[in-house]
Order: C-alpha cells, then structure tokens, then sequence
C-alpha cells in the first residue's frame, strides 16, 4: 500500500509580512497562499516547516531565522515560548499597538462594512508588566519537561510544579519560577507556597490519575493594597491543610483574604464550590475614582485595574450624559460600569446573566451610597423585551458590554427597536463587535471608535465605539 504523502513542506526565505487574528503572524507561500506563523515577527525573514494545509492557507513554524525584524525586542520572561501567555512579548510595545490598531480597523471595516470616522489612536497602558491583578496557578506532580531535560537522559529530580498549564496540554504544567503579569507578593507567595508544600511532603495534584492534595492557587491583588490568596484541596486533610495555610498566614501578613476550596470534582472550577475563609475577609475592595467594589473569589473584575478605569472613563464620555438620561447597562457584570456613569445619569438600570454577580452589584451599589441604579438578572435575549422597557423606561443611552461571542441577533434588533439616541458598545473582540455593528448600519452612524491595551504582551484589545441615531 502506497504511504500517504506528508502533508509537511519546507518553504525557504519567507518574508513575515503583517500580524493577524489570535496573535499569529503573517508570510506569504510561493504558491501565493497565506501562511500563519506563532512564532515570528513582522519584519523577520524565516524558513518555515509548514504541519497544516488547508484550501487557503497553511499553518507552520519558523525554523531557521535569516534576518531579524527591527520590531524586535529581548523577551524579559525567562518562559517565554513555553508558556502560552505574553505571546508577544518579542515584539516592541509601539508595534503591539500598532498591530492591535490594525485589527480593530480591519474587522470593522472588512467585517462591519462600517463607514469610519477619523480612528483615534490606540490607547497603550502605562504598565507593560505586572498588571494583572488576578492569577491562577495549578499545582501538578509530573511538571512539563524542556527537550534539554528530555535529551540529557539524566534523572531530572523533582518533578512538582506551581504554574501555568502548556498550551493545548490539559495534564502538563510549565513550573513558574517568576511571572511577569502580577505584580508584590504574587511570585514571592508563589514560590514560597511552592517550596514549603515540597519540604513538608504535600503532595502536588496528579490530573490523570485524580490523586494529590494541592490542586490550585489563586492570587487577587488590588489598588488599595488588598490581597487574597485562595487554595484549592483536592480533599480535605486538616492537619495539612492548616499546616499550609498557617504558613501563609504567617510569611506574608499582608494576605487580607485567606480562603481555601476543599474541591474533589473531575474538574478545578470552584464556581459550584463552597469557599471558606481561613482568615481576614472573605474579599477584598478595589477602588475606582472613590467608588469602592467588593470582589470576591469568585467575582468577575476586570483583571488590568488601572486600564480598566481609562476604559470606563472613555465609556462614559462617549455616553455624553448630562444628568438627565435614563442609561441601559447590558450585560452588566457586577455593575461596575453602570456605577461609574451613575453620578452623570438620572438613572441606571443594569442586566445581566449571571445571579451571584447581580448580588454583588447591589451590594457594591448600597456600600457606594448610590442610590439611582436598578440591577436585574436574566438571560438578555429574554429579559430585554418589551414589556421589560415598559416596565422600567426607554433608554436615552444604552451602553452595552457583552461577551467575546457578542450580542444575540435578538438583542441587536431591541435595541434598533427601542431607538435609543446613542450606543456606546464596549467590546473585547471587534470582529463580533464588527457583525453586530452591520446589522445597525442602516440606523445608526458610527461616530467615535477608541481601542484601548488592556492586555499588554498579548494580541487582546478591548474596543470602544460611538454609535449615534440617524
């Protein structure tokens, strides 16, 4: 029988031209498709072995590097290409904006068809490192091994691991000796949580087998100083356990929120699990323009603090409130921004999915004193209907915030429904952003875009955008 012919080719001195969606960067085949790269620059000349063929398209990898790109910069992170974080992080900050820039516009005008006014520049945040203000860490006894260690044929020793799970490796685990993205205490309680569950023989989680004690750990800090530190068990062993947490609570006394998760399911969200305080509060409080927000463990927060206020304050200017509108928030969250804009509005209502985040809005809104904003729970597609604008008012302004997948085409048409003046859509991926703008086109006019870097080393961009009533 005849053996298939590999489908992997070998394509000498290919210029990488332009970076695409999902971080990938762009070179073109002699043949005249496009072929995706994870690990080039624009700017760099490469030979590539191509492991994916498809009508349009391949997909490879750079394996001899001819001529650096001048957008290059040194990676600070000692894992970097290992671990499947700051993807770029060889690439000079300048250009990730650039890159990022493009993206939006692209999706907008390629996907959306959309008339764009004059593009503001993209708003680049001031930290390019440490500042994420949450982290999630898993523990694992059989660490992912480098091709060195592989190679050497030496006994490598130990073999736990505290870090980040390898890229498409559900059971390896890459062990992190400094992270980059969080910043004091975080790699101090890392490591030090590290070696003290090795010197005491806790044993580290084993995926495969469901065996092991120490599952995750989760790290929250906050502008105010707060910091909580969550393990998960994988079953409950009191004397480990609160020899471990004991540890932690004496080490780093700055830990405010000391919680732990005793959690023996075939997966490791605790968000169907009971957390329980070991010490200090059960949360911590972020502060936003003297708004206070109490995040728990399993609260959702924008995760760059300081980013996230620019976002909100470009939100809310788009919004152009006086102080005489009635302001739809959909897909609220936990009602941070329909509090941010409360003061300038006559009043909020803000909807949202999921239960426990409306509880915490409430919550935050009566600790804030602010007393013009209305929370309501429900799938958005059902709850925002007629009767519902009815019931509490049609919309001056509607700002809206939804997830990666978008607004359902059903919502979009409430929305043209209603009429309201303006939108401000608030979004992390523009080329849903892009599909839902489309079916307001013949209504509305795009009048302000404004991409903001959330996420600095990485593809991601957070995009906001100003539509007004024709």
């Amino acid at each position: 029988m005849p053996r298939k012919k590999s489908r992997k080719q070998i394509f000498e001195h290919l210029e990488v031209i332009d970076a695409g969606a999902k971080g990938k960067t762009i070179a073109k085949a002699p043949d005249g498709k496009v072929v995706f790269l994870p690990n080039a620059v624009p700017g760099d000349v490469v030979d590539v072995q191509t492991f994916k063929k498809r009508k349009a398209y391949y997909e490879g990898k750079a394996t001899v590097f001819h001529k650096l790109s001048e957008k290059r910069t040194e990676a600070v992170c000692e894992h970097f290409g290992t671990c499947g974080g700051c993807k770029w992080q060889h690439m000079a900050y300048e250009h990730q904006l650039f890159y990022k820039q493009k993206e939006v516009t692209n999706n907008l005008t390629r996907i959306g068809h959309i008339e764009l006014p004059e593009v503001t520049p993209i708003l680049g945040s001031e930290k390019q490192y440490f500042y994420r203000n949450k982290m999630e860490f898993s523990f694992s006894d059989s660490r992912w091994l480098t091709l060195d260690e592989i190679q050497s044929g030496e006994d490598v020793g130990d073999k736990n691991a505290l870090g980040f799970h390898i890229p498409g490796m559900w059971d390896k685990i890459l062990d992190v000796k400094k992270c980059h993205l969080q910043e004091h205490p975080s790699n101090a309680i890392r490591n030090a949580i590290k070696q003290f569950a090795i010197d005491n023989d806790l044993e580290f989680f084993n995926t495969r087998n469901q065996t092991g004690l120490l599952r995750t750990l989760m790290i929250r800090t906050s502008t105010t100083g707060d910091v909580m530190v969550l393990i998960q068990f994988f079953k409950e062993d009191k004397t480990k356990r609160e020899l471990l947490l004991d540890f932690i609570a004496e080490e780093f006394p700055q830990v405010t929120s000391l919680l732990y998760v005793i959690n023996e399911k075939g997966n490791d969200t605790i968000y169907d699990q009971e957390v329980i305080c070991y010490k200090g509060n059960d949360h911590i409080f972020e502060d936003m323009e003297g708004l206070k927000f109490k995040i728990n463990a399993k609260s959702f927060y924008q995760t760059n603090s300081e980013q996230a206020y620019e976002l909100y304050k470009i939100t809310r200017n788009f919004a152009n409130l006086t102080g005489n509108e009635l302001v739809y928030d959909l897909y609220t969250g936990t009602g941070t921004i329909a509090q941010f804009v409360a003061k300038k509005a006559k009043k909020v209502i803000g909807v949202e999915a999921v239960p426990d985040a409306i509880s915490a809005a409430k919550e935050n809104a009566q600790l804030n004193g602010i007393n013009n904003v209305d929370f309501f729970v429900g799938d958005m597609k059902h709850v925002f209907n007629a009767e519902f604008i009815k019931k509490h008012g049609k919309p001056d302004v509607i700002i809206t915030d939804p997830p990666r997948d978008g607004m359902h085409k059903d919502v979009v048409q409430q929305i043209l429904n209603i009429a309201p003046k303006r939108v401000v859509y608030v979004s992390c991926n523009s080329a849903t952003q892009a599909r839902d703008l489309a079916l307001m086109d013949a209504h509305y006019k795009v009048v302000k875009t404004q991409a903001v870097d959330m996420f600095p080393q990485t593809f991601h961009v957070e995009n906001v955008v100003l539509l007004e009533r024709q």
